[in-house]
């Protein structure tokens, strides 16, 4: 009996294993070639950069793919993955076709070559076109208010590509995740994302791709790898909380291998509300690192000063928010602007109400990173930012400001400055632009040590230069010594 037992178990075991190898042999054999999402028709490829095209399909299958006059061939590995590397590609407006070629065969159409870019963070970034339709008209009618930008847009110039975080690391079979930046898919994305890409493309005259990877409500924690923390001295012995990696993984890692241009930020709120602000600092210049470490090579990086919020008049069980949590907060976004190749707008003046988290005024946000771009990174001759701080000196009663950035003497009255002497009582100050310089001063202060602009959750200083704001600061900023760009 016992050997009868043992004579059947053996049977039922070969058959297994035969039935597991019939099926293997069978899914091998019918395995096509799939892509990753970030591939497919529709698609902005990365202008003068060398390109990766990968996918998958059955173990040592030959693949071959045919784009631009170039064709390239190799054989998947034992994993059935396959990656070829395409020349650089000239600029191309006109669509064209890539096929890739094994057990099937794929066309993707309607391709351009042009710049591609992307962009990430928290509902700012996230905030969908489809909203512009219903808020209420700015107050700021200088700016604009294209709440009809949807049914304009008729640029096919411009390509979306909305990040699906439950699809982006499963292989694609419909090839149709990128858009033409129009109708349904346009009302989805990213209105800053989508203004930024208008820009670009008008400027320079190129096709432009976008891709939009943002969470609302999202901590920047999420969006860095946990091994990324590790490295950073700063948080050695430190446990860093809210999820690392967890979006970074799914959202962000999966687009490593497709070539952009650049990267855009919109994110702060969320740690803003944890009163951060040395430890944020950090936070983000590690994404920074890790995003040009995945992409290989140290693209820009230009992100938004998150808006004016009454985070004063919020309950936190966590910690205590006064009128200095956003200012500090500022202050510890610009520390990011010492590493290189980066760059911050104000929106210091781009918020109708104190209590709204998510402010209109998206357009304009757009233009002004798209401003950036053009001037940094496309070296285009143009005014691309409003005033920086970069150093102070203390002579006869009056503080002498010098800025980046700054390039007009026709200012009647500045507001918005604030100066203290030693006790530490800021008080406010009357500014003039004298000979490219900032004097500062005030009636009742002999010695002054320290100067402030819009160091307010509500600011209203009306200091700008090229049309552009300046970014909030305080000359007796802590985080200078402290924050460590190596």
């Amino acid at each position: 009996m016992c050997k009868a037992k043992k004579i059947a178990s053996s049977c039922l075991l070969s058959m297994t294993i035969m039935t597991g190898l019939t099926t293997l042999f069978c899914l091998s054999a019918n395995a096509k070639i799939l892509l990753p999402q970030i591939l497919s028709s529709n698609m902005v490829l990365q202008r003068n950069k060398p390109l990766n095209i990968w996918g998958y399909a059955a173990p040592g299958e030959k693949i071959k793919v045919v784009f631009a006059s170039q064709k390239k061939e190799t054989i998947t590995d034992k994993n059935g993955n396959w990656s070829v590397l395409l020349a650089p590609l000239k600029t191309s407006s006109k669509a064209q076709t890539m096929t890739i070629s094994g057990t099937n065969k794929i066309e993707l159409t309607n391709i351009l070559v042009g710049e591609v870019w992307l962009c990430s963070g928290q509902s700012n970034m996230e905030y969908q076109m489809r909203k512009l339709a219903k808020i209420p008209k700015p107050k700021n009618e200088k700016l604009g208010f294209p709440s009809d930008a949807v049914e304009k847009a008729q640029n096919s110039q411009i390509r979306i590509f909305l990040v699906n975080r439950k699809q982006l690391n499963k292989p694609d079979s419909i090839h149709k995740s990128w858009a033409v930046a129009e109708d349904s898919a346009l009302r989805a994305f990213s209105a800053v994302g989508y203004f930024y890409a208008k820009e670009i493309q008008e400027k320079l005259g190129v096709p432009v791709g976008m891709i939009s990877s943002s969470v609302s409500g999202s901590a920047i924690e999420p969006w860095v790898a946990p091994e990324a923390f590790a490295q950073e001295t700063y948080f050695t012995n430190q446990k860093v909380s809210n999820d690392p990696g967890k979006f970074y993984t799914t959202m962000i890692e999966p687009l490593a291998k497709f070539k952009i241009r650049g990267f855009l930020w919109y994110q702060g709120e969320t740690n803003c509300f944890l009163n951060e602000t040395i430890s944020y600092s950090y936070k983000l210049k590690t994404l920074v690192n890790l995003w040009r470490k995945a992409w290989g090579e140290q693209m820009p990086f230009y992100y938004v000063q998150i808006a004016p919020y009454d985070y004063s008049k919020q309950k936190s069980d966590k910690v205590v928010l006064t009128g200095d949590t956003e200012p500090n907060f500022w202050e510890a976004q610009q520390q990011v602007l010492r590493l290189p190749n980066t760059g911050m707008i104000s929106t210091s003046d781009l918020n109708d109400n104190g209590g709204d988290l998510h402010p209109t005024y998206k357009w304009e946000v757009g233009r002004r990173l798209a401003l950036l771009a053009l001037g940094k990174t496309y070296n285009q001759k143009i005014d691309f930012s409003g005033p920086v701080y970069k150093s102070v000196s203390f002579v006869g009663g009056k503080a002498i400001l010098d800025f980046n950035y700054l390039k007009t003497d026709h200012l009647s009255s500045i507001t918005g400055f604030t100066i203290a002497s030693n006790d530490g009582k800021f008080i406010n100050a009357e500014a003039t632009v004298k000979d490219g310089k900032v004097i500062v001063s005030a009636k009742g202060i002999e010695n002054p040590v320290a100067v402030r602009y819009n160091w307010t959750e509500n600011p209203t200083g009306n200091f700008y230069s090229n049309g552009l704001p300046a970014l909030p600061f305080r000359t007796d900023n802590p985080l200078t010594k402290q924050f460590k760009t190596n």
